[in-house]
């Protein structure tokens, strides 16, 4: 049972990705879709035995602030079960990044994870120019261009899947835990889907997942993003140790372009 409160890796592994030609979506990237003000809030559903039931929410915010006298974005990724739920298994996580406006690679990044009782703290900053991370007094190398996981969303919001064929791999590293994940995003094409909010176009995506975690590994997780100039996510699909989770988009405000992927509203 407990594992299936673990849902929140749906929103924040979102995107974990690799190496080739995408590199230069994740060095060097223009950033068109981030903006001050956006917040975009989610439903999360659990099935055991053909019956969805809500379990959750969870949201991602983004404010415009300054850290050490350079803008960044300041990026909030919250998520909890319901109260109903809370004496199964109860969930009151919070995710921060501070992502540089001009580069857009997080400069800070910190977890404050609340789990049945069971409560952990994490705080990185990243020195890109040297290529160095710093976590809990230690220092660790990592590669360049190196994400988080709510920056690797960011990034990957900003990716044009228009360079890619179905199939195709878009790499990047992630650091958390003190340890660099090297991951990807399979490009899986374009699909129109039905949600609880409503009719998308969307691009399916389909990211290696870490092993470890309650997802066994491998690229079972699906993904679909807006098909618009926005790619925000509105549905993920994923078995679980027992069941499967879907998560749906049921609201947002701040975008920075007109929601054009919506063709019917529920």
């Amino acid at each position: 049972m407990k594992g299936m409160w673990r849902w929140k890796w749906c929103l924040l592994l979102l995107l974990l990705p690799f190496y080739g030609k995408a590199q230069a979506d994740f060095c060097g990237l223009n950033n068109k879709v981030v903006r001050d003000g956006e917040v975009v809030n989610f439903t999360v559903y659990y099935n055991l035995s053909a019956v969805w039931v809500a379990a959750g929410q969870a949201s991602f915010t983004t404010r415009l602030e300054t850290l050490e006298g350079q803008p960044v974005f300041h990026v909030v990724g919250a998520g909890k079960t319901y109260r109903s739920y809370d004496w199964i298994y109860k969930v009151d996580d919070r995710y921060e990044s501070y992502i540089d406006t001009v580069t857009m690679l997080p400069k800070r990044f910190q977890r404050a994870v609340n789990e049945n009782g069971s409560t952990k703290f994490e705080l990185i900053k990243f020195a890109h120019p040297r290529k160095l991370a710093f976590s809990g007094n230690r220092q660790y190398a990592v590669p360049a261009c190196i994400q988080d996981v709510l920056s690797a969303i960011y990034h990957a919001r900003n990716i044009n899947y228009n360079n890619y064929k179905p199939g195709e791999k878009i790499p990047f590293d992630m650091f958390i835990d003190g340890e660099v994940h090297h991951l990807y995003i399979r490009y899986m094409g374009r699909e129109t889907i039905s949600t609880k909010y409503g009719t998308f176009k969307t691009i399916k995506i389909r990211p290696l997942l870490v092993e470890g975690t309650i997802f066994k590994g491998g690229e079972k997780m699906d993904i679909y993003v807006t098909d618009d100039e926005n790619l925000v996510p509105v549905r993920i699909n994923s078995p679980i140790l027992v069941g499967s989770i879907k998560v749906d988009m049921m609201g947002y405000s701040g975008l920075k372009h007109p929601m054009k992927a919506l063709l019917k509203r529920k």
